[in-house]
């Protein structure tokens, strides 16, 4: 089997390498890396063979049968097809793909089932969206979820190396040549990720509205995001208001929550226990916590979701679909 990796250089695409080398996939496989010029002959290491990054060409031509994309929306419009009519299963962390009638969105422990053998290009969804639809899958299934109010609360590496290098730089008092924002993050944070739209909201707070419908199969779910960007370098957080149809259980959401696969509910208010960015770094999983009944409404529930955004939020999911594509045996 041959596995490729497109932008593997990025903040995204190292962690698809790191993921992908403890993944069984790569155990028996020839893996390819490519990136910009600027990267090619770059050394990586993995299951103990090194690695050059190439261009994305020279990668075309060995034909894999599994692809990763973390190279932003101008390489997957022009190339991810390419590599599709070449055979390959196409994964896509880039956003250009996700609200295609003919792609799945997939997120494998809500809706691996939308995978066959002839899905040959996959979306991978927005860090955010992930998220809260994993924590939100099964209590959406017990008592239907009528509206969402999500403010986001996202990590520099969300935007990329030049916002990281903006903190870090601001941080230690360098001047900032290139910023990635056009604010001061260090010690402060803004209400923008994204692109502002005519409706007001940005690109990013859309995201979260029209892949949660997607997901979740249901178009007339109301959803509204607020995305704020944070002086922190890694982890995603989320203060989630949701209102059901039907009358909830709070002792049952929380067993719900506890049995969903991929999230951990850390909710011990008078230890103070609950998700922080800081612990969830470097882990798969999606943490919850701050479970509580919203007191101004019968039939809303407040949470706290926290994940790592380079991990289940980008890498993670996009390997676990390729794990599910290997293990479903449709790369013959």
């Amino acid at each position: 089997m041959k596995i490729a990796i497109i932008g593997a250089t990025g903040l995204v695409g190292r962690k698809m390498v790191e993921k992908l080398g403890s993944s069984f996939i790569s155990r028996d496989a020839e893996v390819f890396l490519a990136a910009s010029e600027k990267s090619y002959g770059k050394e990586f290491f993995l299951q103990g063979k090194t690695l050059k990054v190439s261009s994305i060409e020279n990668v075309l031509e060995q034909k894999p049968h599994i692809a990763l994309f973390s190279a932003g929306n101008w390489v997957s419009e022009k190339y991810a097809r390419e590599f599709v009519r070449q055979g390959a299963f196409v994964i896509d962390n880039s956003s250009y793909w996700r609200m295609h009638d003919d792609v799945p969105l997939v997120v494998p422990e809500i809706n691996s089932e939308n995978i066959t053998s002839k899905t040959r290009l996959i979306a991978n969804p927005n860090c955010s969206t992930i998220q809260m639809v994993l924590v939100l899958s099964g209590l959406h299934k017990a008592w239907c979820i009528r509206r969402i109010v999500v403010a986001t609360y996202q990590s520099v590496t969300g935007t990329g190396v030049r916002a990281l290098n903006q903190l870090m730089n601001e941080r230690t008092g360098m001047i900032v040549s290139e910023p990635a924002y056009p604010h001061t993050i260090d010690l402060n944070l803004f209400p923008h990720g994204g692109n502002f739209l005519p409706n007001g909201y940005t690109t990013e707070e859309m995201k979260l509205v029209n892949e949660t419908r997607k997901i979740l199969h249901d178009n007339q779910l109301q959803v509204t995001a607020t995305v704020v960007r944070v002086p922190i370098k890694g982890g995603h957080s989320e203060a989630v208001n949701v209102e059901f149809v039907e009358d909830y259980d709070i002792d049952d959401a929380l067993e719900i929550l506890r049995n969903t696969p991929g999230v951990v509910v850390q909710d011990s208010p008078s230890e103070d226990i609950y998700p922080m960015p800081l612990t969830a770094e470097g882990k798969d999983e999606v943490f919850v916590g701050r479970i509580r009944h919203d007191e101004s409404c019968r039939k809303a529930l407040n949470l706290w979701i926290v994940a790592d955004n380079l991990l289940k939020g980008a890498a993670t999911n996009a390997v676990q679909i390729a794990e599910y594509i290997v293990n479903r045996k449709y790369i013959q």
